[in-house]
């Protein structure tokens, strides 16, 4: 099949790699096609194996207590992997607990893998089943000792001999060496050839059995950060969930990252995501109004839904993805500036207020500070927070192009909200010209626009205002 493989297979005390240890490791040694070393041994994993865990490997904790640490034996089984590509079913959960053991001795493992799974999927396409029981039943093989790893690993071997007797040992070589090409985290089940995904910038989108995603993001090379998720499953327990979960992917292009920074946020909130924590919805989402009357009380209201209009955000502060943090951060601000909590609205009560009392408010609760002075502290205190007011006359554009690729986006704005992307002439005059519906203020979109819109040239994105030429390049 290769020139030189190790079969593995590995015990465990649970499925995590992260905090579950190796019971036991069995490995055979394949050298141009001849079988040149054997090796098994039991591992005393450290920790207690469950019930469940004897019970479907016949491994009991009195038969590990005496067994060597692995790290008595690391030696010998990365001995067995020098030179060698390590496979074995389902090389993701083998790999993973390797790594993990290994790292708790400092000792990096840098061996190339192949998933037996992943091989019987492109050897034998018309069954469905590819785990090591539903190979066994429709190849007739049989094991006295399954769920051993030495047992598991005579299946694997036993499987590999009659591939290669059904299917020609050149075909099975050739799949084998394809699989190679990729890499040893990739999930046994995904469906999709990661090969076929671009390293250009763009959004990828993780799917399991269901038509949503599981998760969505963005990159400025796509295939790197796709492998990135797998090669992390085995240290990080939401990528191993991913990892579980996966079935297929799917990605979408941009000329840059600022395309795909929007597109992941647009596709994010529509879709809701299971594993997506950020970006997934703006319904909380608030900001404090300042009254103009320096005698109102309270000075602040928080104003969320339409009242944070994009028409409105020159009289507010902020925003905030949720009450809590606007009053969380305005009470670190009254502490730091000597503001009163009443008059903030944030205490209730009235004269001499608490913070007076400790020395942290200046007084304008009983007196001794006149309510304009607080009123100019409080407004040079929000004054970072302010929300910015649109600061063009209509719609404007950003144009972010590729020269690598060769593609354009052209990125439409309107009061900081990112009204579409489009790719032609055509879908920018229908973009413009149609009418739309009120904008709704979007954190996510408003702090890109924040950051692009206002400073001229950067790199590869350029400004357009209207009713100009449409591709007119101008700076604000």
């Amino acid at each position: 099949m290769l020139p030189c493989y190790v079969l593995l297979d590995l015990e465990t005390t649970g499925g995590n790699p992260v905090n579950d240890r190796i019971t036991e490791i069995a490995a055979v040694r394949v050298e141009q096609g001849v079988e040149v070393a054997r090796w098994s041994t039991l591992v005393n994993p450290g920790v207690s194996v469950s019930n469940f865990i004897e019970q479907l490997t016949g491994i009991s904790n009195s038969m590990v207590a005496s067994a060597p640490r692995f790290s008595e034996v690391a030696h010998e089984l990365l001995a067995l992997l020098d030179g060698a590509v390590l496979v074995a079913h389902n090389v993701r959960f083998d790999h993973g607990f390797l790594l993990n053991e290994l790292h708790r001795i400092d000792v990096a493992l840098r061996v190339k893998t192949l998933c037996t799974v992943r091989l019987s999927r492109l050897l034998y396409p018309q069954f469905k089943g590819h785990g090591l029981d539903a190979i066994m039943q429709r190849h007739g093989l049989t094991s006295t000792a399954r769920h051993r790893a030495m047992g598991d690993v005579e299946v694997m071997q036993s499987w590999l001999n009659l591939a290669q007797t059904e299917l020609g040992a050149d075909h099975v070589a050739g799949h084998a060496q394809s699989l190679l090409q990729g890499s040893a985290a990739l999930p046994p089940q995904l469906d999709t050839n990661v090969a076929d995904i671009p390293d250009t910038p763009g959004v990828y989108l993780f799917y399991g059995d269901s038509p949503l995603p599981l998760y969505v993001g963005k990159s400025v090379k796509l295939r790197s950060r796709v492998m990135s998720h797998f090669q992390a499953a085995s240290r990080n327990a939401r990528e191993m969930r991913i990892a579980h979960e996966i079935r297929r992917l799917e990605w979408i292009e941009t000329a840059g990252e600022l395309g795909a920074l929007l597109l992941e946020s647009r596709l994010v909130k529509a879709h809701q995501p299971v594993h997506n924590r950020q970006l997934r919805r703006d319904g909380e989402l608030c900001a404090w109004r300042l009254e103009p009357n320096p005698n109102s009380r309270p000075l602040l209201t928080l104003v969320r839904g339409s009242a944070l209009a994009p028409e409105q955000l020159g009289a507010l502060y902020g925003p905030y993805r949720s009450k809590n943090q606007a009053q969380s951060q305005l009470r670190e601000l009254a502490q730091t500036q000597g503001l009163c909590l009443q008059a903030l609205g944030l205490e209730s009560g009235k004269g001499r207020c608490f913070a007076h009392q400790i020395g942290q408010c200046k007084g304008v609760c009983c007196g001794e500070e006149a309510p304009e002075r607080h009123h100019l502290r409080l407004q040079m205190a929000l004054v970072g927070n302010k929300l910015q007011v649109w600061p063009f006359a209509g719609k404007v554009g950003l144009r972010e192009h590729n020269p690598h690729t060769g593609r354009t986006d052209i990125h439409l704005f309107d009061q900081w909200c990112h009204l579409t992307t489009v790719h032609s002439d055509e879908d920018l005059h229908e973009a413009l010209h149609s009418r739309t519906e009120p904008l709704a203020f979007n954190l996510d979109s408003y702090r890109l626009a924040l950051k692009h819109l206002l400073v001229p040239g950067q790199g590869q994105l350029k400004l357009l205002k209207f009713p100009a030429s449409p591709f007119t390049e101008t700076t604000p």
